[in-house]
């Protein structure tokens, strides 16, 4: 009797729901910020190339990537490395401190150039418009042309960017990059 009731509220449990995400905390976040900083910056802004901008992403876009970078669904020569000893709560830390940063964005160019089959999840600033797609505003061309080509090949995989960057050739992929790289940016922590 006491196995088949605890065999019954553990599938009342597991269809009730996923296990909620811990609760992201800032300054614990801001310590763990110190080993990010070589690449990405303490404030999220990249201090290398090949980096990307991560200060003022949505909380959930940070855990999403880092946790791939964890499991190995995303691969990276260098993130995949960091990312594999970090707990549930650090990632969600993490994300608290980059997520509580606010980009704001000026364009360079007249807003009607910008590409068309961005501007719907990036904006036409590169200020993202929904939670799961990353600011691509002031990134270098060479990080968006490099990300767009793997979305193109297959090396990185999502169900949106796939099938858009399958599509582009290269020029068109290095005009995208080109549009965004030209924003200008400043990343603020928000308190």
């Amino acid at each position: 009797m006491r196995i088949a009731l605890s065999l019954a509220l553990g599938g009342l449990m597991l269809a009730g729901g996923a296990v909620a995400e811990p609760q992201g905390n800032r300054a614990e976040g801001r310590k763990l910020a110190g080993q990010c900083r070589t690449c990405h910056g303490l404030d999220g802004l990249a201090q290398i190339p090949i980096a990307p901008h991560i200060g003022g992403e949505s909380e959930a876009y940070i855990r999403t990537q880092l946790a791939a970078f964890r499991d190995g669904t995303r691969e990276h020569e260098m993130m995949s490395i960091v990312a594999k000893t970090l707990t549930d709560q650090q990632i969600a830390d993490l994300a608290a401190w980059y997520g509580s940063h606010r980009v704001t964005a000026t364009l360079q160019a007249d807003p009607a150039a910008a590409p068309e089959q961005c501007i719907a999840c990036h904006g036409t600033d590169g200020i993202r418009q929904i939670d799961e797609a990353p600011n691509l505003a002031g990134e270098t061309n060479i990080y968006i042309d490099t990300q767009l080509k793997a979305f193109r090949s297959g090396a990185r995989q999502s169900d949106m960017m796939s099938p858009i960057a399958s599509d582009m050739n290269d020029e068109e992929i290095r005009a995208v990059a080109d549009w965004f790289s030209e924003v200008k940016i400043k990343i603020d922590l928000v308190e």
